[in-house]
């Protein structure tokens, strides 16, 4: 990976509508010449997906929640199980395995208090496995981003 792709990510890393006219611009190259680099940075797994980012308050998701999760046995079945449910709860945004006070980190967009709850009550309280759960309920978005460089 050169320069030249270093600011071909960082552009579509903002907007992965840009076209490889666009980007070729922008960067000093051919669009043909893009194209290649786009294709070879997402064969090798630099580029990992390409996504819409939606607002979550205009589709009815009002509630951002940022929960620590801890677990009563972190052993290598219990740690698959917890994350195999995380990835299939719609409702998780994001979920970090991580070290410190608590086992997992997750950010939870939901409705209400409501589906909340009923989230808590499936991925939690019916968990025999979740010792303890904190719930920190956001208050502003102040910024969004998967942006890395």
């Amino acid at each position: 990976m050169d320069e030249k792709d270093l600011e071909i990510l960082k552009l579509i890393q903002s907007n992965a509508r840009m076209t490889a006219e666009a980007l070729g611009f922008e960067v000093g190259l051919s669009p043909p010449a893009v194209q290649k680099r786009l294709k070879k940075l997402r064969e090798t797994g630099v580029i990992e997906g390409e996504i819409a980012v939606l607002s979550p308050s205009k589709l009815g998701r009002e509630m951002t929640v940022i929960v620590q999760v801890t677990l009563e046995r972190e052993n290598r079945q219990h740690l698959d199980t917890f994350k195999r449910n995380m990835r299939k709860a719609p409702q998780v945004q994001q979920c970090y395995y991580a070290t410190g006070e608590a086992d997992f980190i997750l950010v939870v967009v939901v409705r209400d208090i409501k589906e909340y709850e009923e989230f808590t009550q499936n991925y939690f309280f019916d968990e025999s496995n979740v010792s303890k759960f904190t719930s920190s309920i956001v208050m502003d978005r102040v910024k969004v981003s998967l942006d890395i460089i």
